[in-house]
């Protein structure tokens, strides 16, 4: 069987250990700084000792605890942790103010990094969605569990599978969808059968939002993987590509941002990484 590993545990060591519950699985910590108050806090925070030498407070510190996989089939991918969801925790850090009070949705959220990122500096609700492949939604409220200590709300984990009609989704998610202001997502398109659904749930979602008068903004995130072909004797990102190109004549506006905010998680943020905010036109 083809199995496929996420690059982020071989740069950063997260100090793995052996899941008790289940051998195929590990329990790693993925270390962060909390944001200062101000841009200047670090300036207020310096103070002098009894001899007059500066004293500078460090950063406070912190660890969201996850059980995932290190290795599987491509089609379980979301049981592993990914570059994308570090870079998106980081952007809800760096954006904290912004975000505080709103109701924040993650679609394909894998082991919960971001949603469980989310709820550390926002009260409004969260909501954690993934397709139950690979028993993720029992791993995911795991991870929550194990990280409640963090979040200052309460997180909601709920099945979202982009190939089900909406006749078969549950009317709780039809409610949090309905009731989120924010949608977030992460490393979801691997597969062109899977892109042209979760284009068609942000189509959803985007013109929902707009009839309704409570607007939706997404964020996705992704790392773009380079592939040489013959076809185009070049480098391509054939997944990113794709979504640009089945996106073109959506009534959407897709802002690329700027990937200049700090990183207060612990991962190489490499040049691939891409950082897009939707909304509708």
């Amino acid at each position: 069987m083809f199995t496929v590993t996420s690059e982020i545990y071989s740069e950063t060591n997260y100090q793995p250990t052996q899941s008790a519950e289940d051998d195929s699985k590990v329990i790693s910590k993925f270390r962060f700084r909390y944001p200062e108050e101000e841009e200047d806090a670090t300036l207020e925070r310096i103070t002098a000792d009894r001899d007059g030498d500066l004293d500078v407070a460090r950063p406070r510190r912190g660890v969201i605890e996850l059980e995932h996989s290190e290795a599987t089939e491509l089609r379980l991918v979301g049981l592993q942790v990914w570059r994308g969801a570090l870079l998106l925790a980081d952007y809800l850090f760096a954006k904290k103010r912004e975000f505080s009070g709103l109701n924040v949705m993650e679609l394909g959220a894998g082991v919960g990094l971001t949603s469980i990122a989310a709820g550390i500096h926002n009260p409004g609700k969260i909501y954690c969605t993934d397709v139950d492949l690979g028993c993720i939604l029992k791993l995911i409220r795991g991870n929550v569990q194990r990280n409640s200590k963090l979040f200052q709300t309460q997180i909601s984990v709920l099945e979202f599978d982009f190939l089900a009609p909406k006749a078969q989704q549950s009317r709780e998610l039809l409610e949090a969808i309905d009731s989120s202001d924010v949608v977030l997502a992460a490393d979801v398109i691997y597969d062109d059968t899977l892109t042209d659904a979760f284009i068609s749930v942000l189509d959803h979602l985007l013109a929902g939002g707009k009839s309704s008068g409570r607007a939706k903004t997404i964020y996705m995130a992704l790392e773009k993987r380079y592939v040489f072909t013959l076809e185009d004797c070049d480098s391509v990102a054939p997944m990113y590509e794709y979504f640009l190109r089945q996106t073109a004549n959506k009534p959407w506006k897709i802002e690329h941002l700027p990937l200049d905010f700090p990183q207060y998680f612990e991962y190489d943020r490499c040049p691939q990484l891409v950082l897009m905010r939707i909304t509708s036109r």
